[in-house]
């Protein structure tokens, strides 16, 4: 919820280590959560339910305003890439605030509740205005909600032993919810089923809104049980008038828009921030790649692999493996600095792009083996032949994952370590900043598939890859090139 984005979860309190070394101290470190609190676990649901809604939404947004609204591939991309993704990101940015006035509970009610009325509009209307204004802005606000209640949720219902093992259970829900999606999208295009219900009859995108419906509905009893006092004002609280309520949301937001301003005019006469900008400038190159996954796979593997191919369980090989990777990486690179960690990263994201660009005969061998024979007919699922384009994408999003676990967890260590004593908080707030880049930069993908890849006529698909090939080369380039301007002494750090 909120960006469609892999966040990585750092706790914020100094645990003290376990004593138990070994199996047993392993063991320890997910023990501790065997006292947790109910709303902790109920946390945990709420996190896998918003996201498997959220990330079934983002995947069939670009085809339900292509087929459903009667949007060309340009306009397509331009609203996704540039009024639904962004309008999230600016909502995330004043989400905390009006959370820290209404409370957790009331803000995931709120939230949720937006977010029902609009995914129900989606489902019933296809009218583009209405769908639009009533639709998908709406959306953007409910689910920018979500994301700084589920960080505060998490740390406010779990003890300091327990906060460290809580904020990376919930990375890997939210990747396991990732993985759920995309078999849900593949499962229900690929019934095509034709139903009528008084009357209406939901096309396969339609019948996906309802499927995100449900995990929408599904989050009103994980949030009615939670504690009334998640939002820490007890009895005279709830009987205030309705009126008073929404004058406090509304005087929070203003006041998180001048608080938004007042950060950046602070930080505006700081020579680290330019800096910092820069590096998030080039980073956002990198997420790039992330977001098109969901805005120009879809269309890309119905035009090239066939109509309801599964691009659901394509791009679910990245979450799986994250969840595999993430740990292992951070652990065995913690001594390194972020920021050349995250040049060896973008180099290696950078290169997985370029196979996707080859020739798709050269990849025909890898077809015929072993492997190739396993992920087409038995992990895919693809009746018939296998498309040289399936082993291209497996390869390609495996080779990014590795590059991802590499340098996305830096990004924010990066940000932390070079913000002045105190400032922290700031300089942390503006890593959605790489997100906003990377939904601008894939706005312009429908261009692109219009291009390289329309509907009806030649295609060159290689062409469109190299060119996302090249932009992601950008980062990795930009950052080691301007290093001697960009690069900020990370504290604690003494690798150059």
């Amino acid at each position: 919820m909120g960006d469609a984005t892999k966040e990585t979860f750092v706790a914020e309190d100094n645990v003290a280590p376990v004593a138990a070394t070994g199996f047993p101290g392993f063991l320890a470190k997910f023990t501790v959560l065997k006292g947790a609190q109910r709303e902790l676990w109920l946390t945990f649901l709420i996190k896998f339910l918003i996201y498997t809604a959220y990330s079934v939404t983002n995947k069939t947004m670009v085809l339900w305003l292509s087929k459903d609204l009667g949007f060309n591939d340009q306009a397509a991309g331009a609203l996704v890439g540039w009024v639904w993704a962004p309008a999230m990101t600016i909502f995330t940015l004043l989400a905390g605030s009006l959370t820290d006035a209404i409370g957790l509970r009331r803000t995931f009610f709120l939230g949720v509740g937006i977010c029902t009325v609009a995914r129900s509009v989606m489902v019933m209307t296809t009218i583009p205005s209405l769908a639009l204004a009533c639709g998908v802005l709406p959306l953007a606000v409910g689910e920018a909600l979500g994301t700084p209640v589920l960080l505060a949720a998490t740390r406010r219902y779990s003890t300091t032993a327990q906060r460290s093992i809580s904020f990376s259970i919930i990375y890997v829900i939210m990747n396991i919810g990732y993985v759920a999606a995309g078999w849900i999208f593949d499962y229900v295009r690929q019934l095509n089923l034709r139903v009528s219900f008084f009357g209406f009859e939901p096309t396969t995108h339609q019948q996906l809104f309802l499927v995100s419906l449900a995990f929408e509905i599904l989050l009103f009893p994980a949030i009615y049980f939670l504690r009334r006092s998640a939002d820490g004002s007890g009895s005279s609280e709830s009987s205030r008038a309705a009126s008073a309520f929404w004058s406090r949301i509304g005087h929070t937001v203003r006041q998180s828009a001048v608080d938004t301003l007042r950060l950046f005019h602070r930080l505006l006469g700081q020579s680290g921030f330019y800096r910092l900008l820069v590096f998030f400038l080039f980073i956002g190159f990198l997420k790039a790649l992330f977001l098109q996954m969901d805005y120009v796979f879809p269309k890309f593997g119905d035009r090239e692999l066939g109509l309801h191919a599964p691009v659901g369980r394509l791009s679910a090989i990245n979450s799986i493996l994250i969840i595999l990777l993430v740990p292992v990486i951070g652990a065995l690179t913690q001594r390194f600095s972020a920021y050349r960690m995250v040049i060896v990263g973008g180099v290696i994201c950078a290169a997985g792009v370029f196979i996707m660009a080859l020739p798709t005969e050269w990849f025909q061998p890898a077809v015929n083996s072993a492997p190739g024979q396993w992920l087409g007919h038995s992990y895919l699922g693809v009746n018939g032949s296998i498309h040289p384009y399936y082993v291209m994408a497996a390869l390609y999003l495996a080779i990014f994952s590795v590059g991802e676990a590499f340098y996305s967890p830096r990004v924010y260590e990066y940000a932390a370590a070079i913000a002045p004593p105190g400032q922290e908080a700031s300089y942390g707030a503006l890593a959605y900043l790489p997100f906003l880049v990377g939904k601008l930069l894939v706005g312009s993908a429908g261009w692109l598939l219009a291009a390289f890849c329309p509907e009806h006529g030649p295609r060159h698909s290689g062409r469109m890859w190299f060119i996302f090939a090249l932009a992601a080369s950008i980062a990795p380039i930009g950052l080691l090139v301007f290093r001697r301007y960009i690069r900020v002494p990370e504290a604690g750090r003494q690798d150059t």
